[in-house]
């Protein structure tokens, strides 16, 4: 399984990779960026190369935030299907509603437990 993390601490992508593997997730690769626009890039480099299967993405970064790179990932149909978690201290309802509308499939409040990334990722990689 291959998974992009997005946020702009390096120390924030290891414990969010550390937490996949602590809920059972076989990660057999985790590309990772710090902003969106270098995830977007991340997915045009990687579009014929076995897919991904997860994306999960702070919201709050510099240069292109999550909500923005959920726009234009959507406007450059990258990763069509490829369910899109945002992990956030942002636990108020607009930014929830307006991830959601721009393509998330949930979100995880930091700081967050194993137990509650498992609970929120499973349930989407059985459906995708």
């Amino acid at each position: 399984m291959r998974a992009l993390i997005i946020d702009d601490s390096a120390v924030m992508r290891k414990v969010i990779e550390r937490a996949l593997r602590q809920a059972g997730l076989e990660l057999s690769e985790v590309l990772q960026a710090s902003n969106g626009e270098e995830a977007l890039q991340t997915l045009r480099d990687n579009q014929g190369s076995g897919g991904l299967s997860l994306i999960l993405s702070d919201i709050n970064m510099p240069v292109m935030d999550g909500l923005q790179f959920l726009e234009a990932r959507k406007q450059e149909n990258l990763a069509h299907g490829v369910p899109v978690v945002m992990i956030t201290t942002e636990g108020n309802e607009s930014f929830v509603l307006r991830a959601i509308a721009a393509g998330a499939q949930g979100y995880i409040c930091k700081p967050f437990t194993a137990e509650q990334v498992k609970a929120r990722v499973l349930p989407l990689l059985r459906v995708a």
